[in-house]
């Protein structure tokens, strides 16, 4: 079963392939509690002792009232926008989409005339603000030379990429007008519970202005698309054209952006995924401020708790039959933001900032969005005793000083448009990396960059420039450097998604293929 992007677009392969084996398509069952009537509970058979039994479902009220949407309608659909990029085809994963991508395309990419190295995407997207500020999907507009917004009323506008985050695949636009813009606002999304009616507007193959509804099936859900993954599940229909567009509340406010679907066939099965609004609203923040994100660090291994840790370290769930809340630490990073606060090996991280931590996953998802510089409350258990610890976030960039992180590649003074950072615990974690694995992580790639050209990715593993291996950011820099005054590209050894592949860079931009693995034709890229 496919999770599949929702612009009209290549998706990533690699991505795709990786959830395919999950049974998951980018853009899997739940319980179901039985609602006791008052009719049925009175019907005979039903003793109001079993009624009232410890534990019992309580009799409910039904409500049969019907959501009427139409005003809601009326007052969001002005500031939905249908987004159109102009994308290079080398930018484009698997080349032009249409051969080499194992999902059908409906509404297939549109070939420019006499030049067949331009597509047209189109996704969705909505306005935040009436100097024309607009939110949409990272996979929308990544590479795009040119970027148009169309608005409800049939305008047509020029917009501006200001910043992309491809690690929550949120990206910010400015929309040039000579007039105040329609805008709907952030809402909170931390209150939000399953059962909640929602409308998702947006731009489904090309028919823009589209609105479906339906309700919030589930939270906190990690689809394995990118390391800071939460979610809201829904099953508005929502389909390929839709990504970017707004998830509302009936109050009018966006509680999230339509993302991802799971489908087997490419078409809403009445699954989809949409980003939380308190993390687009923080991502949203840095973007139109800076026009990157700078994220929080901790310096913690985490694991997951099973039953028996959970006996042998005195944790109690909490309720029956519940899995074991918190996060296990299985390491500590020297002189980092939790060696300093106290945290040790064998902690349990139950709390953060205040706010329960499930798993550690929803900890990395935490400590990502929270600012850095910012003192925040830990409690830990240590020996089965809460304790309260206090810790200073300090920036990803930043966690290992003169180490090199984040450092910018550049080479005979023309920049390859690639930011690396170190391979931490944390971000071990967040790529299912163990131990053994070295090198460094791409962080970021600059758009159009030669490195973009080149096909690498944020989340890639560099282990090797040529045939020298490299463990840290200021060594790859060295290393590429050395390589750059012999030649005009690079080769690059990487790890994505556990395979190991090559990548040559080319400061020309003469990237005629992209990554290949050991052994493949070029043909076969």
């Amino acid at each position: 079963m496919p999770v599949e992007n929702l612009s009209i677009r290549t998706s990533r392969i690699s991505t795709r392939r990786a959830l395919a084996a999950l049974g998951i398509f980018a853009l899997a069952s739940s319980g179901i509690v039985p609602v006791v009537s008052q009719a049925h509970a009175d019907a005979p058979g039903v003793s109001q002792a079993h009624a009232d039994a410890p534990g019992a479902i309580q009799p409910v009220t039904p409500n049969r009232t019907i959501p009427d949407f139409v005003s809601l309608v009326k007052q969001v659909k002005p500031a939905v926008v249908s987004i159109t990029a102009m994308i290079k085809a080398d930018a484009i994963e698997g080349g032009d989409g249409m051969q080499q991508s194992p999902f059908p395309f409906p509404f297939p990419f549109q070939m420019m005339p006499q030049q067949r190295q331009t597509v047209e995407a189109r996704g969705s997207g909505f306005i935040i603000s009436a100097d024309g500020y607009a939110v949409t999907n990272n996979h929308v507009v990544k590479g795009a030379t040119k970027v148009t917004a169309t608005l409800d009323d049939g305008t047509t506008l020029q917009a501006r990429v200001v910043g992309r985050d491809p690690k929550t695949d949120i990206a910010l636009l400015k929309l040039t007008s000579s007039h105040p813009l329609p805008f709907v606002q952030l809402g909170e999304s931390d209150g939000v519970q399953p059962g909640e009616w929602v409308i998702a507007v947006g731009n489904p193959f090309g028919l823009g202005g589209t609105v479906t509804a339906g309700i919030v099936s589930a939270l906190g859900r990690d689809i394995g698309d990118g390391p800071y993954d939460n979610f809201f599940q829904v099953d508005a229909p929502i389909n390929r054209g839709n990504s970017g567009g707004p998830l509302i509340t009936q109050d009018g406010k966006v509680i999230g952006v339509n993302t991802a679907i799971f489908s087997p066939s490419g078409g809403s099965i009445g699954i989809g995924f949409a980003i939380p609004s308190d993390i687009v609203q923080t991502v949203v923040t840095q973007l139109r401020k800076t026009g990157h994100v700078t994220r929080g660090y901790l310096g913690v291994e985490a694991q997951v708790i099973s039953q028996s840790m959970a006996s042998a370290l005195g944790i109690k769930p909490t309720s029956p039959g519940a899995p074991p809340a918190g996060a296990l630490v299985a390491s500590v990073t020297p002189d980092s933001p939790a060696d300093k606060g106290g945290i040790k090996t064998g902690d349990v991280i139950v709390k953060l900032d205040g706010k329960p931590v499930d798993t550690p996953h929803h900890l990395a998802v935490k400590v990502a969005s929270i600012v850095p510089g910012t003192d925040v409350a830990v409690t830990v258990l240590r020996g089965g005793v809460s304790k309260d610890l206090k810790v200073h976030i300090v920036s990803q960039s930043g966690a290992t000083g003169g180490s090199g992180a984040n450092a910018s590649m550049s080479g005979q003074g023309q920049k390859l448009g690639i930011s690396l950072s170190p391979l931490t615990g944390d971000v071990r974690q967040q790529l299912g990396l163990d131990r053994s694995v070295h090198g460094v992580v791409v962080s970021d790639i600059q758009p159009g960059s030669p490195a973009d050209q080149a096909g690498l990715r944020p989340g890639d593993v560099i282990q090797a420039v040529g045939d020298q291996a490299v463990e840290t950011p200021s060594a790859t820099v060295s290393a590429v450097s050395a390589a750059l005054k012999a030649r005009h590209a690079v080769l690059l050894r990487i790890l994505r998604d556990g395979q190991s592949l090559f990548v040559a860079v080319s400061l020309d931009g003469s990237n005629d293929a992209g990554p290949a693995a050991p052994g493949d034709d070029d043909d076969d890229q």
